[in-house]
């Protein structure tokens, strides 16, 4: 059947080649008549063959394309399930209507008492013909529709248990459902499906074959659950973090930090060459004010390194200077001019104070376990392209200077198409602004480091600027949408339990080194509690506490969708029942400890592995276990998609779920009840537990939470 499918694709192909060759010929005698008979005479016949010749190439890409896809289905390539069933779905639809336009691919994996994946590419391909006015088409599935209903016997008002209520014309066959049982007949043979049902409104529900599961299973244990396959190594940028110099990091900046790097560790696993970049605010108006600040405070700097400890103190009282002192703010503007000049004084006073920030951020970064791999690049890298480009926006004729303020100063602005306000390039007296700096930064990343894409990880709120700075560059011509793109990836506040913007009692900004002490004595607290540091180590016990607080503030943020507010509720995150990372770390434990238990190393178990050939799959929950298991690649082809990060912890969850129920069902120890001795151990359920521990270790890797082997 797979090898009639084939040649059934390819005579196809064939036949629409030769239809195309004989109506190019007539194309060509048409127009070479075309200027010996009138105008009303050739021009009707050579619309009409045009159109045929379009529609017929469009017919034939779609079969090439077919058959593409059922060839690189068979080089023994490891695809995900779902894209294997999305394929084999691509092909029925285009056997039966190879002039669609788009393919539906209408597949999801479903919930297990309808079967293991879903395609509803019936209904869309019925709005598809309804769209295009195929009214014929239509008509003639829902007169098949009707002889079918015909034939069927009439069901009661309710039927079957008072579990299984079964509706009132629940057997009415529909057009969907005729159209569905057709695109079922067009599947190509396959080591996949095993079954599938039809259901009334034309949804095809279908079962993998377990032989299948288990070979796929087996493959992904070998090879130490790889990433999945993808069409293309991409260049990313990944932008997250960006907080500011001579300030603490705040609560404010905890999403843009645990989202990026998350994000990033997905890209990295897929196989991506990420650049991480911390997009610092160290250049501008402020950083006068702060040298200025120095040179009062500490006018020997230059000799003698100034003891700045506190920076929120010290940046406090250089603002309270500014906004107090007209001579300070004079000096502070002076400063600002010397800073941009690089005059050396004044840049060592900058660097006096950048690389106390730099120690503070680093401290935090090292305990929520951010990657090493985050560069800080701060606007000042960009200082002399901020030159480059006004000059260059500028000869290209984007500038307008705006109307003179009472100095008779004019700003440049750059008006960007759908933008409701301009970019700002540059202040009436020459200064630059953050449109500038952001506009030197996108040019720098699409023209010099030549990312295929760029990613901002920044709060919803900025949205509306970063949105004008990609216009911006799409009217400059840095930027190729069809070559290049660039992704804002939003996210919202981080809300107190009052359900108002996460505050002190005092009002101030939760400050995050303050956050993550409390987080470490909850966590210790809870510990103790139950006893853990009477059971641990000493070194154990802190190597625990310091895993479920970190791994707990990070899971609270990822599990939830991004675009949402969410509640930063301690107890909440450190409660070990239900989807948090408190649960899900107990629960590997457990799982790492059952093998060790048994006294089977992870070598025997891959020799088991290698005499059995294909894991044995004997009971309905170890089946269940080895689909979710082999769902993986799915959960993070899902989050590649749309960045939600969510959607790799929902998985986690679930496949810890699916364990539970499995290891309440089937044994993988036997003891003697009298003695407790080992009696039997069962390899294959030990496989599956080694299998979903590994699995967790790689989603606990991408999320950025590191697993102890003891709790």
């Amino acid at each position: 059947m797979d090898g009639k499918i084939s040649e059934a694709v390819s005579r196809r192909t064939g036949e629409q080649e030769n239809e195309l060759r004989d109506l190019e010929k007539q194309l060509a005698q048409m127009k070479r008549l075309a200027g010996s008979v009138s105008q009303d005479q050739s021009t009707g016949d050579l619309e009409t063959l045009n159109a045929q010749n379009g529609r017929l190439k469009f017919r034939r890409n779609h079969l090439i394309q077919a058959l593409g896809e059922k060839k690189k289905r068979s080089t023994g390539v490891d695809y995900p399930t779902l894209e294997r069933i999305k394929a084999l779905f691509h092909i029925a639809v285009i056997t039966l209507f190879p002039d669609i336009d788009e393919v539906p691919n209408a597949v999801n994996a479903c919930t297990p008492i309808h079967g293991d994946y879903q395609c509803n590419d019936a209904i869309k391909i019925s709005q598809w013909l309804k769209k295009q006015g195929r009214t014929v088409e239509l008509d003639k599935l829902k007169e098949e529709a009707k002889v079918f209903s015909a034939q069927a016997a009439p069901a009661p008002a309710f039927s079957g248990d008072a579990k299984g209520k079964k509706k009132a014309g629940a057997d009415v066959v529909t057009a969907e459902k005729v159209l569905a049982e057709k695109l079922v007949v067009c599947l190509p043979s396959n080591d996949l499906i095993e079954s599938t049902v039809v259901s009334p409104a034309g949804f095809i529900n279908l079962n993998l074959k377990p032989a299948f599961v288990a070979q796929k299973l087996t493959s992904l244990i070998r090879e130490q659950f790889p990433p999945p396959p993808v069409s293309k190594k991409l260049k990313v940028i990944v932008d997250y973090s960006s907080p500011n110099i001579a300030k603490q990091m705040h609560v404010g900046h905890l999403r843009s930090t645990i989202i990026g790097d998350s994000i990033a560790n997905l890209l990295e696993f897929i196989g991506y060459e990420v650049v991480r970049l911390n997009h610092l605010g160290d250049w501008g108006t402020q950083f006068g004010m702060l040298i200025a600040h120095l040179k009062d405070k500490f006018p020997n700097y230059l000799t003698v390194s100034p003891p700045i400890g506190d920076l929120q103190t010290f940046y406090k009282e250089a603002k309270v200077h500014f906004d107090e002192d007209p001579e300070f703010k004079r000096r502070a503007h002076d400063c600002v001019v010397s800073l941009q000049n690089h005059e050396e004084d004044i840049m060592k006073a900058w660097k006096l104070i950048c690389e106390v920030s730099f120690s503070e951020m680093a401290g935090i970064y090292q305990r929520l376990k951010i990657s090493r791999k985050l560069m800080n690049r701060g606007e000042s890298f960009y200082d002399e392209m901020m030159k480059e480009i006004v000059r260059e926006l500028e000869e290209a004729g984007l500038l307008k200077l705006d109307e003179p303020d009472e100095h008779g100063r004019r700003r440049k602005l750059m008006f960007v198409p759908e933008g409701q306000i301009p970019l700002t390039i540059a202040k009436g007296d020459g200064a630059f602004t953050y449109d500038t700096s952001d506009m030197a930064t996108i040019r720098h990343r699409l023209q010099v480091e030549k990312c295929d894409w760029n990613i901002y990880v920044i709060d919803s709120g900025q949205e509306f600027h970063i949105d004008l700075v990609v216009k911006g560059a799409k009217l400059a011509g840095w930027l190729d949408p069809d070559v290049q793109r660039c992704q804002f990836v939003g996210f919202g506040l981080v809300l107190g339990e009052d359900k108002k913007k996460f505050k002190t009692r005092s009002g101030d900004t939760v400050q995050l080194a303050e956050l993550l002490d409390e987080g470490l004595a909850r966590c210790e607290a809870k510990l103790k509690e139950k006893g853990r540091d009477k059971e641990l180590t000493k070194e154990e016990f802190e190597a625990a506490r310091d895993a479920v607080a970190y791994g707990c503030i990070k899971y609270a943020d990822l599990s939830k969708n991004r675009l949402s507010d969410y509640v930063f509720s301690f107890d909440k995150m450190l409660d070990d029942r239900g989807n948090t990372a408190a649960y899900l770390l107990y629960a590997y434990t457990r799982i790492r400890s059952i093998a060790r238990n048994a006294g089977v190393s992870s070598e025997d178990l891959q020799q088991y592995l290698a005499s059995v050939g294909t894991i044995p799959l004997e009971h309905e929950k170890e089946l269940k276990l080895a689909k979710k298991l082999n769902m993986f690649h799915e959960a993070l082809l899902g989050a590649l998609q749309n960045l939600f990060m969510n959607q790799i912890c929902d998985y986690l969850y679930e496949l810890s779920s699916t364990f539970t129920e499995f290891y309440d069902n089937c044994y993988c120890i036997e003891k003697d009840r009298a003695t407790g001795a080992i009696v039997k151990v069962h390899r294959n359920r030990l496989l599956l537990c080694e299998a979903t521990a590994g699995v967790m270790d790689r989603c606990f890797s991408i999320l950025g939470i590191t697993p102890v082997s003891k709790m």
